[in-house]
């Protein structure tokens, strides 16, 4: 599903910029674009059409889905790259919007991957994707029952002489 990212420039305190980017909504839906489009400017403050992305979802993470879906609200992740875009004539580029997703695990593992350069923002899921997620989860989610993994047993080798793993030496070193 092609989501709108829009982003919103607005005024901070800090020595050393006087503005910054945050993530204000997205738009189910929204048709591809070649550059951002200013949708309204206000003073300090100016909201953009940032970038047209893709939520793909996968057969393999409907749990992610589901536990999105239960939380209050349900949420949207965005990855924005803070190397912007070339369309703005000043130093005034949004980031750049990277990927859309409603995993909160692939959210997190682009969060704990991050550098410097890399965010992960978050804004409430619109009700049209919600019903997307939830139609996809009720035709492909199956329930897997935790299964706790058998431990091996060792006391067969220790009977025929071997040590177990823990006890074996490894080469010269022990």
């Amino acid at each position: 599903m092609p989501v709108g990212v829009v982003l919103e420039r607005h005024a901070i305190d800090h020595p050393w910029q006087t503005h910054g980017w945050r993530l204000i909504g997205v738009v189910p839906g929204a048709p591809g674009l070649r550059a951002p489009v200013v949708l309204r400017e206000d003073g300090d403050s100016r909201q953009v059409h940032a970038a047209t992305l893709e939520i793909t979802l996968h057969r393999r993470e409907t749990e992610g889905y589901k536990r999105n879906l239960a939380n209050d609200p349900p949420l949207v992740y965005v990855v924005l790259r803070a190397d912007g875009e070339e369309e703005f004539d000043d130093d005034d580029a949004p980031p750049r919007p990277d990927i859309a997703t409603v995993c909160p695990y692939e959210a997190q593992d682009y969060l704990d991957a991050s550098g410097l350069d890399e965010t992960v923002e978050a804004v409430p899921m619109p009700d049209a994707i919600r019903a997307w997620v939830q139609a996809f989860i009720d035709a492909h989610h199956v329930d897997k029952p935790f299964r706790k993994r058998k431990r091996r047993d060792w006391s067969e080798d220790v009977e025929r002489g071997r040590p177990p793993p823990r006890a074996r030496s490894r080469g010269r070193h022990g």
